[in-house]
């Protein structure tokens, strides 16, 4: 009630069904651009969202563009981070503050298509079984090519494997999902762009559904913060990191039985050859597959009793 004894309505904005993480770093020669196509996208598809812009500490003009594009965009907020915590922090943080029961995630170098968000969006909206949307691009377009290309193969089919699931992109940067799902596992990402593959593989292993949209892929707005080999490697380590995590047995046991299968073959062999005498490293392989196998049983047994994830 105000001082004439009228009452008054406190005017709040509509909680959005959609938040929209973008992290930004140095990107201030096309991230309005970026805003711009996003806001334009969601607007004419009738969702209430908002977009969540993190700069991530840039050295250039990339914050001065987002305020200035703030200020004219009313579904555009603006987080600046005081030093550099990579696009994982950005998108962890993101979606522990949104609001809205889908999250998306993309990126601010003009590379995805991101007038395709409300396509993401539609898919969960229309199936309730699936708890996840990946922008599958069809090609790839960044630097590195030849190299980024069979490493990128031979890492996406190792986690394939170790999933059980057919995996037609494994670190796309543009995806849809429902954020309660994704709560859990939040915690587990790491701060580079592995944060991808770390929610993709955390789903996919706990059986939540994951859906493919086919999407072209440009080449990316000013320049890659990709390095081939750290973030080539630190691609397989979180795979089987995350592996590890939720299903233990599928990295260690094979091994193990490798290791006892040929001990036990040697052991065979030593005895045909020499009766009565067994070699120290048929020992060592046959105590080895001894140890990884119950290293892989305690493992699992620790995943099995632990509450949450």
């Amino acid at each position: 009630m105000n001082e004439n004894g009228t009452d008054t309505v406190e005017q709040q904005s509509p909680t959005p069904d959609v938040t929209i993480v973008l992290p930004c770093y140095n990107e201030e020669t096309h991230v309005v651009a970026e805003v711009e196509r996003i806001c334009a996208a969601m607007d004419a598809s009738g969702t209430a969202y908002e977009l969540l812009a993190y700069d991530d500490a840039s050295s250039d003009g990339t914050l001065a563009r987002l305020r200035e594009a703030e200020e004219r965009l009313p579904h555009l907020e603006v987080i600046a981070f005081g030093h550099n915590g990579g696009a994982g922090t950005v998108r962890r943080i993101g979606s522990q503050r949104a609001r809205g029961d889908i999250v998306v995630w993309t990126d601010a170098d003009m590379t995805y298509p991101n007038e395709r968000i409300p396509e993401l969006v539609a898919l969960l909206h229309e199936d309730p079984a699936v708890d996840q949307v990946v922008g599958a691009r069809r090609q790839e377009a960044g630097s590195h090519r030849l190299l980024r290309i069979p490493a990128k193969w031979a890492i996406r089919k190792i986690a394939e494997h170790l999933t059980n699931t057919r995996i037609p992109d494994l670190n796309s940067g543009l995806r849809a999902f429902r954020r309660k799902v994704a709560l859990p596992y939040l915690r587990l990402l790491p701060p580079g762009f592995s944060c991808v593959t770390t929610i993709t593989l955390a789903f996919l292993s706990n059986q939540h559904r994951v859906e493919y949209l086919p999407i072209d892929y440009a080449k990316r707005s000013g320049d890659s913060k990709f390095h081939f080999v750290r973030d080539a490697y630190r691609y397989i380590l979180q795979v089987l990191r995350m592996v590890m995590y939720f299903n233990p047995l599928k990295v260690l046991m094979p091994p193990a039985l490798w290791l006892l299968g040929i001990g036990a073959a040697k052991f065979v062999f030593d005895q045909v050859r020499n009766p009565l005498y067994i070699p120290n490293n048929t020992v060592m392989l046959v105590m080895t597959g001894l140890i990884v196998g119950a290293m892989a049983l305690l493992a699992d047994l620790i995943v099995r009793s632990r509450n949450g994830v």
